[in-house]
């Protein structure tokens, strides 16, 4: 079991585990369907990210392989909640795992999504023990795409029309990195 120490802290971030009382500020960046193209549910409702919240994104611990934890991207200088990211736990054999992560639109383009992730990778590394992450996308999702790179993460495979989501065909890439690229990067956030 891993339970890691909240808030973690990054240079401008705090991410700490959801809350109920984040439910108005996310469903701002969840109701856009311009913002949750590219992540596997339609826009939500304040009373579905409600539901979210005390039920599958509650949880801010891994206790078995399978398990996810959800956490807030908080700006530590406003308190703002600008999005969410994810840490699965996907094999203990293979030693996987994969990130996942939605900011609202408004606070694009700042470094958040890279800063956040960051410490997902450390957590998932140094905390999970996790020997690979990865960060599967549609292809047209390119600001996704963009942060994996940032990041370190290697395009590890295309899968022309290999999945059908969201009502059409969608061009998935994977993106992943091992735990030893990852400590020995020079320019890590």
């Amino acid at each position: 079991m891993l339970a890691p120490e909240y808030p973690i802290r990054t240079e401008r971030l705090l991410l700490r585990p959801l809350r109920p009382s984040d439910a108005e500020q996310m469903v701002v960046y969840k109701s856009d369907a311009d913002a949750v193209r590219y992540v596997p549910y339609d826009p939500l409702t304040l009373a579905e990210v409600e539901e979210r919240l005390a039920t599958r994104w509650a949880t801010s611990r891994f206790e078995k392989v399978g398990d996810a934890i959800c956490l807030g991207v908080e700006e530590q200088e406003t308190g703002r909640l600008v999005g969410d990211i994810v840490l699965f736990w996907r094999n203990e054999e293979d030693r996987e795992g994969e990130v996942g992560y939605i900011l609202d639109p408004a606070f694009s383009g700042r470094g958040y999504a890279t800063e956040a992730v960051s410490a997902l990778l450390d957590l998932g590394f140094d905390g999970l023990g996790l020997h690979r992450i990865a960060a599967r996308m549609d292809e047209r999702n390119t600001a996704s795409a963009r942060v994996a790179e940032r990041l370190g993460l290697r395009r590890e495979a295309r899968f022309v029309e290999g999945s059908w989501f969201k009502g059409e065909w969608m061009t998935l890439l994977v993106y992943g990195i091992l735990d030893r690229e990852w400590r020995t990067r020079s320019d890590r956030p």
